[in-house]
């Protein structure tokens, strides 16, 4: 059994260069992306409607802040396209537990959650596993830091 010392006990064991923490020289892109692509080429809508990710495709894409959203069909490109906001991951699809901590740091599509209706991504599910133990206090902080975190 998971006591509360023994998950601090291993959260405190992670190292942090676990959390790959992104230390800004220069600003960094508003939106998480590799070669462009957002949330390596997930759909945002499909974590809603299957609640699972869900690989896009090319052939269904929308611009997000300077960075491309793959969806999985053109149903879903046309309900993300129709409120962006609801959809797209919070803090530019940046690890939430790393923006509430300061810093950015890549996600894990498998690493995610729905929580009041937007889209968190996390680094690992062990991270997410530390966001998700105090969700609310971790956002407010994520809030807090956001998007100053991007210029730190």
């Amino acid at each position: 059994m998971l006591t509360r010392r023994s998950f601090l006990a291993s959260a405190a064991a992670l190292p942090a260069a676990t959390l790959i923490a992104t230390q800004a020289a220069a600003a960094e892109p508003p939106v998480y992306a590799t070669d462009g692509v957002a949330i390596n080429g997930y759909d945002p809508v499909a974590y809603f409607t299957e609640e699972k990710p869900v690989k896009g495709s090319p052939e269904f894409t929308s611009d997000w802040d300077g960075a491309t959203l793959q969806f999985a069909s053109a149903e879903n490109k046309a309900i993300f396209d129709a409120d962006p906001v609801k959809y797209a991951p919070k803090y530019g699809g940046y690890c939430a537990y790393a923006v509430s901590k300061g810093y950015i740091a890549k996600t894990d599509p498998d690493a995610w959650s729905i929580h009041e209706d937007r889209l968190y991504l996390n680094y690992s599910k062990s991270v997410r596993a530390l966001w998700a133990a105090r969700k609310r206090h971790h956002i407010k902080s994520a809030d807090a830091n956001w998007p100053s975190v991007l210029s730190a």
